[in-house]
């Protein structure tokens, strides 16, 4: 897959078959328009495009809106859609200018004009332009006048599938990795770098790697712990890893991800890990001593080992 850093890079494609979205998650109702798109170029004998931004559209136009958290890293999405097999990605930096094009010149100055379009594969529910006025009916008396074709993923589809990135933002803000993983196809990860911590686990037998995450608007899950897969320098680990604020030993309100890695023994501070999720054992608790905590810790690891055997 070739990748565009916006508008400018991107030269035109063979027979231009083109769909556009934020993609986040890559999850299986995207990978229903990708299908189409697909199945759409090889009949047409052309090129599989797709038109995404960054950044989020609502990190744009809501800037003191700090809510919003994302499925994917850029890099994530970009290895996800490579996978998926589509020849072209174009992300083109998302402005406040770029906001506000009509319908009429989003049509006509970057589908056709610049990205070349033959084909646009949508969904049923697609808007575009100046306040998302553009609709189905404008797109297909734009594509008329512009010369070319719109081809629309029925509602039933889409519905049959069922799955949207809320719902999974949702489940994983209330835990449920298996429901988020599903959806996604995929198991949903953190990538972070190893930060040194206070080394409490080490006194208990649990030594954790502390992990910073590289991108702020990563959606991190619910607080609690959970079953993982680690992975550092291409090898597979298991592992439980803890999220949330350690009210056992210092509650400052401060939220922490913590892994224990099963049977390993490095120093990797400042390296980086990626942590699969797999299931969530159980919520955060406040216990009365650290030998309590400990006992409970013994019964995590054991009930991680048996899921992720």
């Amino acid at each position: 897959m070739k990748v565009y850093r916006g508008l400018d890079e991107f030269g035109k494609a063979t027979n231009s078959v083109v769909t556009t979205g934020t993609f986040d998650g890559v999850h299986i109702g995207h990978r229903k328009i990708l299908k189409s798109l697909q199945e759409v170029a090889k009949k047409e004998k052309g090129e599989t495009v797709i038109f995404t931004f960054h950044p989020h559209p609502r990190m744009v136009l809501f800037p003191d809106d700090n809510d919003l958290r994302l499925l994917n890293t850029q890099e994530e999405k970009i290895e996800l859609l490579d996978a998926a097999g589509i020849d072209h990605l174009i992300v083109h930096p998302f402005t406040k200018d770029f906001s506000r094009l009509t319908a009429v010149e989003y049509v006509r100055d970057v589908l056709v004009n610049q990205i070349g379009t033959k084909k646009l594969v949508i969904g049923y529910d697609h808007h575009f332009g100046r306040n998302r006025e553009g609709n189905l009916e404008q797109l297909k008396e734009l594509s008329q006048l512009y010369n070319f074709e719109v081809e629309e993923i029925p509602a039933q589809d889409v519905e049959n599938v069922n799955v949207s990135s809320t719902k999974i933002r949702n489940a994983l803000l209330k835990g449920d990795v298996k429901t988020a993983n599903k959806y996604l196809s995929y198991d949903y990860s953190l990538l972070g770098k190893v930060a040194e911590g206070d080394k409490i686990g080490r006194t208990l037998g649990f030594p954790t790697a502390n992990i910073e995450l590289e991108d702020k608007h990563k959606l991190i899950p619910a607080d609690g712990i959970y079953a993982v897969k680690v992975f550092h320098q291409e090898k597979e680990y298991n592992g439980m890893l803890s999220i949330g604020v350690r009210p056992t030993i210092n509650d400052l309100g401060n939220r922490t991800v913590e892994v224990n890695i099963f049977d390993f023994n490095k120093e990797i501070y400042n390296e980086k890990l990626t942590i699969n999720f797999k299931a969530r054992i159980r919520d955060e608790k406040k216990f009365d001593s650290l030998d309590e905590m400990k006992k409970e810790i013994e019964k995590d690891k054991n009930k991680s080992l048996n899921i992720l055997s």
